[in-house]
């Protein structure tokens, strides 16, 4: 059974950014949403994470209609089973690394993997004020804090954004294994085609729906 099914998405503003829009994750699969700037890929992850309603379309997480369901319910998923990793980190400035990503585990009932924050090569900064790392630390805090809450789906915004090649790759591993481990499913945006080329299935947006060639 999906994880995440998409049926007949469409969303506008001002303008139409895309419309019939489908596609399905089971357990252990990936998929990177690739497209020009504006294309709508953020909006799209948020649409599929809970954020976002969409002008039309069914979005199906865990086999329920999210937008169909009690925002009680939604909000249980979102403090369970779903981790979005933004590409603003929304870490707390007055806390302590480590204070960050333990809130997070706090809230899920779970436990912080420690062979995680040292497979994100973070583990000597965990003592550090957040406003004292640099920006790719801030992004590697800001992944392991939603890996800490053993989500069974990763939404992620440009992850690996702020990071060097070496890293972001060996961010992306984690993020592979971890969905291999806990039978989770990862939907990834991405500007970076070789990461991309990685996942499960990577699909470019365009208007009329996601297309395996840009």
């Amino acid at each position: 059974m999906p994880l995440l099914r998409v049926e007949n998405i469409s969303h506008a503003f001002d303008y139409q950014l895309f419309e019939k829009v489908n596609f399905s994750l089971k357990p252990k699969e990936s998929m990177a949403i690739l497209g020009v700037s504006g294309s709508g890929k953020s909006t799209l992850l948020h649409i599929c994470s809970t954020l976002l309603r969409p002008n039309s379309g069914t979005v199906t997480l865990f086999d329920k209609n999210i937008y169909a369901q009690h925002e009680n319910d939604t909000l249980k998923l979102r403090r369970y089973d779903v981790g979005i990793i933004f590409q603003a980190h929304y870490l707390f400035k007055g806390f302590i690394a480590y204070e960050n990503i333990e809130l997070a585990s706090f809230l899920s009932d779970k436990t912080i993997d420690s062979s995680m924050l040292e497979r994100l090569g973070i583990a000597d900064f965990m003592h550090y004020k957040v406003g004292d790392l640099s920006g790719g630390q801030q992004q590697r805090i800001s992944i392991a804090r939603v890996l800490a809450k053993k989500p069974k789906i990763i939404f992620a915004d440009e992850p690996t954004g702020n990071l060097d090649d070496k890293t972001a790759q060996e961010v992306m591993n984690v993020l592979f294994e971890y969905i291999e481990k806990e039978n989770a499913t990862l939907l990834l945006v991405t500007h970076n085609t070789h990461l991309a080329k990685q996942c499960t299935y990577h699909r470019y947006l365009h208007v009329d729906g996601l297309k395996e060639e840009a």
